[in-house]
Parts: structure tokens; sequence; C-alpha cells
């Protein structure tokens, strides 16, 4: 399995806080792994420019503990941040560091009425978006159908596993997560993982219930 949503990197986000906690992580089950950190002005360490260093010394420190796990590039972008970013900066964070595709957190408040052109900022700068956890925002649990509309214009929905299962989410989240994959707009699964501690649920334990 790949996940393209986990936060593995050591001491620069809400991730683990140490190199021992970022293995600890990093050996549950998968085969690939993209690192991605918190990109927005709460988390200053994330720098852009320093990932790659960051990501080749958690690959060595993950080697050397036996783990066989392929780590690629990447990050969380904040949209408001990523329509600020340099070009350099966007390919830095872009999924495996390609230049083609970004992964842009999804608001946790209400979203302004200019969410979808601001993606679209994105998109005519050329690079696709795959929108992280979008079944935890508000104003698409009670308007899905604004969703279903901008997976329509092509951007790429990657749901937590861990929304799919009902001991740990609350019910709209639940609902709309379930609702996306009956639909087939659950384009990705994702674990969404913090630390081994507070994992928020293996990829496989959501990929059983979309099954």
């Amino acid at each position: 399995m790949v996940d393209l949503h986990c936060h593995l990197l050591p001491g620069i986000d809400d991730g683990p806080a140490a190199l021992d906690g970022s293995v600890e992580l990093a050996a549950d089950g998968v085969h690939t792994v993209a690192a991605t950190p918190h990109v927005r002005a709460d988390h200053p360490d994330v720098v852009p420019a320093e990932l790659g260093v960051r990501r080749e010394a958690l690959r060595r420190a993950i080697a050397a503990a036996g783990i066989e796990l392929e780590v690629v590039g990447g990050g969380e972008l904040d949209l408001a941040r990523g329509l600020e970013a340099s070009d350099q900066e966007l390919r830095h964070v872009s999924l495996g560091q390609g230049g083609r595709y970004l992964l842009v957190e999804t608001p946790y408040a209400p979203l302004s009425p200019l969410f979808e052109d601001q993606l679209f900022g994105l998109e005519v700068r050329g690079y696709g978006v795959v929108l992280a956890h979008p079944e935890r925002n508000p104003s698409f649990h009670t308007d899905p159908e604004r969703l279903a509309e901008i997976a329509a214009r092509g951007v790429i929905l990657q749901v937590t596993a861990a929304s799919l299962l009902r001991r740990r989410r609350r019910s709209a989240t639940i609902r709309l997560a379930r609702a996306l994959v009956e639909r087939g707009l659950a384009h990705v699964l994702a674990s969404d993982a913090h630390g081994a501690a507070v994992n928020r649920a293996p990829i496989s334990a959501g990929l059983q219930v979309a099954r």
C-alpha cells in the first residue's frame, strides 16, 4: 500500500517530536509513504528547501532499523500559503517532488465562496490538486454537492482512513466519507498519521470498510 499523507518527518510540525518516533511510525505496513508536513504559517520550521535533506536523514534511520519503506517528498499545503509560494517552493512540497500534484489541506472552518477559485489558482500554475480530508469540513457536510462539483473539475479527493470508522469520527464526517466512497469520489485513502501513538488509523482498516 501507498500512503500519500503522513506527518513522518520528526521535529518540524505536529508529527513525531524526535527521530525514534518517526521510525516507530514507519513500521505500519505500507511500502511507500509521502512525508507531508504542514506547510503553513504556524509551523515555521517547515522550510520547503530543507525537506529533501530531512527526508534523506529519515530514510537512513529507517533503513538502519531494518524497515523496508520508500519515503518520498511532499507537504500538506495551506491554500493561502500555496497561492503566495514561489514555483520552486511548490515543487519542493509537491508529491514526490515531481512538480505535478500538490496535497492541499482542506480548512476546518466554513469555506469562503472563493475556495474553488483559489484551488483553480494552483491548477492554472500547472499543478493537479489532491484535496486532503475534505470529509471533515462543515461546508461540505451541509452541501456535499459542492464537493462533488469540485471533484468533477478534476480535483482528487483524499479521504482519511479513520473517517470511515464509526468509532473514530463524529457522524457528519463518517456520513460524508462513506458517501464519497459509495459515489466513487474517494479517490485516495491515506492515514494522515501524526505519530505511532496518535495514528489516525491504518489504511487497511479504512480499506476494509471501503470494500
